[in-house]
């Protein structure tokens, strides 16, 4: 695959589509430490947890990407943040409340599907290359990269970053 080169060879392409970013995303998200560092990231940040995901999902296949998923944020502002929050503004009330308990429920698993819908245009936007590229051998810091990508400067971000980084898979 060339600098300019906006295809996956095969086999890089397979190796994606054996390792789906949604299947990938639960499993880190579910080691310990990482739900907290990628919701302070989100909350402190204003990061995308599911592009975080994503980066971290490419940097494992040793790929990066140079393209803003600019589609992709305009869905999770559009969709997915409005739905977070509603659920957030009802958790109080949701104590005292069967029905709001009930409805923010729902609310919950439309969100956990709108970042599904995420998450796979995320996957399509990998599977077609654009944006696309290879990481250098060797490899970079994935601290310095992901931090660099994802436009995290301060201490407490970088530690968090960091923390999440700890819980990657070698690949």
């Amino acid at each position: 695959m060339t600098h300019d080169s906006t295809q996956l060879p095969d086999a890089l392409r397979a190796r994606l589509r054996r390792d789906p970013l949604w299947e990938f995303a639960l499993a880190l998200y579910g080691r310990d430490g990482v739900e907290g560092a990628c919701l302070a990231l989100q909350d402190e940040a204003g990061l995308d947890v599911c592009e975080l995901l994503w980066h971290c999902w490419l940097y494992r296949h040793g790929l990066t990407s140079e393209a803003d998923p600019d589609a992709v944020r305009h869905w999770q502002r559009d969709v997915t943040a409005p739905l977070r929050r509603l659920r957030r503004a009802l958790k109080a009330e949701a104590r005292q409340d069967a029905g709001v308990a009930e409805l923010r429920q729902t609310l919950k698993q439309a969100e956990l599907q709108a970042e599904r819908e995420a998450l796979s245009r995320l996957q399509h936007l990998a599977l077609s290359g654009r944006g696309i590229r290879p990481l250098p051998t060797p490899r970079p810091d994935p601290l310095e990269l992901l931090a660099d990508r994802l436009r995290l400067h301060e201490t407490p971000q970088l530690s968090r970053l960091k923390m999440l980084i700890s819980q990657l898979d070698p690949s």
